[in-house]
Parts: C-alpha cells; sequence; structure tokens
C-alpha cells in the first residue's frame, strides 16, 4: 500500500551564487536516523534515509522523476548514492544532488511540465 510521500517542494532552497543549495537546517544528519527526509525540485524528486535505523553510520539519497512518490516510482527510474551521516556526508550529498539535477536538467524539467499531464491521465476511467 502506498503511503502519503510529502514534499517540501522549492521553497527549501536558496540561491547562493550559481548553486542552489538546500537550507542544512532542515535536514539535520542525526535527524535521519529517525526519519526520512523528501522534496522535490523542478521535477527531480529526492528521498534521504539513514541506512540502519538508530545506529545509521551512512545514509543514502535517492532521486526519481515526478510526479509518483518514491514507493510508486519503478527501481529503474531511481538512482542512489550513500554518504557518511555527518556534516561533511551532508555536503557531499548535496553536491551529488545538484551534480545529478544540472547533468539532466532536461530530463527533470520535462518530468516537471509533464506532471499533471500525467496524473491527469492516470485519473481516467480505463
Amino acid at each position: 500500500m502506498a503511503r502519503n510521500c510529502p514534499s517540501l517542494c522549492n521553497r527549501n532552497y536558496k540561491r547562493k551564487g550559481d548553486i542552489l543549495m538546500i537550507d542544512k537546517r532542515l535536514i539535520p544528519p542525526g535527524g535521519l536516523k529517525k526519519e526520512p527526509f523528501s522534496g522535490s525540485h523542478h521535477g527531480m524528486r529526492y528521498l534521504f534515509r539513514g541506512d540502519d535505523g538508530k545506529s545509521s553510520t551512512t545514509f543514502t539519497v535517492y532521486i526519481y522523476p515526478e510526479p509518483w512518490c518514491f514507493e510508486q516510482t519503478p527501481e529503474a527510474d531511481r538512482e542512489s548514492a550513500s554518504f557518511p551521516l555527518s556534516d561533511e556526508g551532508m555536503e557531499q550529498a548535496e553536491a551529488w544532488l545538484f551534480e545529478r539535477f544540472e547533468s539532466e536538467k532536461d530530463r527533470w524539467l520535462t518530468a516537471e511540465k509533464g506532471t499533471m499531464h500525467i496524473v491527469k491521465q492516470w485519473q481516467q476511467p480505463r
């Protein structure tokens, strides 16, 4: 059964020079031991999740296209990378996240533009 997948969307980003950054206050590394963190940015959804519950020393970041939540997105459409559960690991994860967005920007922007069209098609009676 699919769970409700909250998204904090674009308001968690701020511009610093030419680099978009996630507000680090929203994702304290220790918090990932208790709860995952998800959001989206222009068609690219992301999920930060501790790898081993309260004893986690690493976390994994998953990226996948809109419109579906993590559980409803086919595994083939997901990509992930793991990092140490620390401030340095969080910085590495942010750098990876933004590199992945920039390297496939057209893919993510296309997903963002087509989101409502896809959802509307899915909701039509078959």
